[in-house]
C-alpha cells in the first residue's frame, strides 16, 4: 500500500499560477504511473493529468497547454505544475496512484487503487 500527501495548494487570481506536490511514501512500485484529478463542490471528480512508468502524459482537453504534470522518481513526488489558472479550475485536487495498468495511463478514476486526502485549489477572477 502506498501513502499519498498532497501540498501546494491555496487561493490564486486569474491568471496566476500553483505548483501541486504529492509525496509518495510506503509501497513505491505503486507509484509507476500516477495521476491528477480533481472535484468541485456538485461536480463528479475528474482525472486533469496522467503519467505512466515510461513517462507518457495525459491531458484533460480542459487543461492542455496550461497543466504540466511530471514525477521525481528519486523523490517519489509527483508534480502538477498549473499555469493561466481559470476559477473554473477550482476544486479540491487529488492525487493519485497504483494503476491498472503501468504503462496505460488513463483519466478514469476507476483506474486507480491509492489516493491522497487532497489540496485545495481555490482560483477568483
Amino acid at each position: 500500500q502506498v501513502q499519498l500527501v498532497e501540498s501546494g495548494g491555496g487561493s490564486v487570481q486569474a491568471g496566476g499560477s500553483l505548483r501541486l506536490s504529492c509525496a509518495a511514501s510506503g509501497s513505491t512500485y505503486s507509484t509507476y504511473c500516477m495521476g491528477w484529478f480533481r472535484q468541485a463542490p456538485g461536480k463528479v471528480r475528474e482525472g486533469v493529468a496522467g503519467i505512466d512508468a515510461a513517462d507518457t502524459t495525459i491531458y484533460a482537453d480542459s487543461v492542455k497547454g496550461r497543466f504540466t504534470i511530471s514525477k521525481d522518481n528519486a523523490k517519489n513526488t509527483l508534480y502538477l505544475q498549473m499555469n493561466s489558472l481559470k476559477p473554473e479550475d477550482t476544486a479540491m485536487y487529488y492525487c493519485a496512484a497504483d494503476c491498472y495498468s503501468d504503462y496505460d495511463v488513463t483519466l478514469s478514476s476507476a483506474d486507480f487503487g491509492s489516493w491522497g486526502q487532497g489540496t485545495q485549489v481555490t482560483v477568483s477572477s
